[in-house]
């Protein structure tokens, strides 16, 4: 038992209080409400595909334990990047030490810093700014029209294998585009290509047209939301805070007020964020707002786990990995640590 489920028994074990009690118990009652037959959908703000939560984040996918996912552009392509480019990438673990000089240094050398590490533009940026322009070019001349993220679902499937230097079963948008994962990304216009397609369509060489906006994309999720909230309802997993969170939870009640339809509240709520509680900040509001917003209920089980998602997503992935992969054990090992 221990050698297939020594994440959860950790976790179980040794995660009493604060925010150690909050992880644990969004982690139960998440696997819970995967085992009754509900679904998961997760928002990732902040720069987790820089910080490559991939490597977790990529077989929960496959495992079935995420159903959809909204992201901001800049995880979207980050976790490519990661793909194409990862040995190009640079640490700088004394990042918290440098002086502007140190940083003026990184720019000179062509390389873009992410707290800690660094993505390389010729590398990422502009490898992947030359595989997608033809790509756009031919949307532009043929006048068809398509989500930004299926842009890289397209591309990340059809870019050689040779080219890959990080792991391909790391990759999370990798492991999405090969189940077409439903997936909004919200705002994608403020991200890395967001800037390259809109100096593209300035000069000429693309259309802005051949992108479809958010407006279509919340026409579209009206519908993939009815789809995925089907039986036990689905939950919502979120990372961080802004656009890409507050642009799906609003989904239930623009359903109901806006669209004047029947709509399931999600089914599930948890949080990780290491923004200051606060009833100005949506970030920082506690789950109960929500509530007033028509999104949540009293009944939806609510978690906020206020730490670095970095530490925290991992550990709750991988828990749900081992009871996925061995639920009779994994429930009586719950019960021996809840009962």
């Amino acid at each position: 038992m221990k050698k297939n489920l020594e994440t959860l028994e950790f976790i179980l074990k040794n995660y009493k209080n604060f925010n150690a009690r909050a992880t644990r118990d969004a982690l139960l009652a998440y696997w819970r409400h995967l085992e009754k037959g509900g679904k998961m959908f997760w928002a990732m703000a902040g720069a987790m595909s820089s910080a490559q939560l991939g490597i977790t984040l990529a077989p929960a996918i496959r495992e079935g334990l995420i159903h959809g996912l909204s992201v901001t552009g800049a995880n979207l392509e980050e976790s490519l990047f990661r793909l194409v480019a990862h040995d190009s990438y640079k640490d700088f673990p004394d990042y918290r030490y440098f002086t502007k000089e140190d940083d003026t240094k990184i720019l000179k050398n062509r390389m873009r810093r992410v707290t800690d590490t660094s993505i390389p533009e010729d590398e990422a940026f502009r490898a992947v700014e030359s595989l997608i322009l033809p790509v756009w070019e031919k949307a532009t001349k043929e006048k068809t029209r398509k989500f930004w993220h299926e842009y890289f679902y397209d591309l990340i499937q059809a870019i050689d294998k040779k080219k890959h230097e990080g792991k391909a079963e790391e990759c999370w948008l990798l492991a999405a585009a090969l189940k077409n994962l439903p997936i909004v990304v919200p705002g994608y216009e403020d991200s890395t290509f967001g800037n390259i397609f809109a100096s593209h369509v300035k000069l000429g060489d693309a259309s802005a047209n051949i992108a479809k906006s958010g407006i279509e994309y919340m026409g579209a999720f009206y519908d993939q939301y009815q789809k995925l909230s089907e039986g036990k309802g689905i939950g919502f997993f979120q990372i961080g805070g802004g656009i890409a969170g507050d642009f799906p939870i609003c989904v239930v009640p623009s359903l109901k007020y806006d669209m004047e339809v029947s709509a399931k509240p999600w089914a599930y709520f948890c949080q990780i964020s290491d923004s200051t509680t606060s009833y100005g900040s949506y970030s920082g509001a506690t789950p109960n707002e929500k509530i007033t917003w028509d999104k949540l209920t009293k009944d939806t089980p609510m978690f906020v786990i206020e730490s670095d998602a970095t530490i925290v997503a991992p550990l709750i992935l991988t828990a749900l990995l081992e009871c996925k992969a061995n639920p009779k054990e994994a429930n009586k090992l719950i019960e021996k640590y809840t009962a």
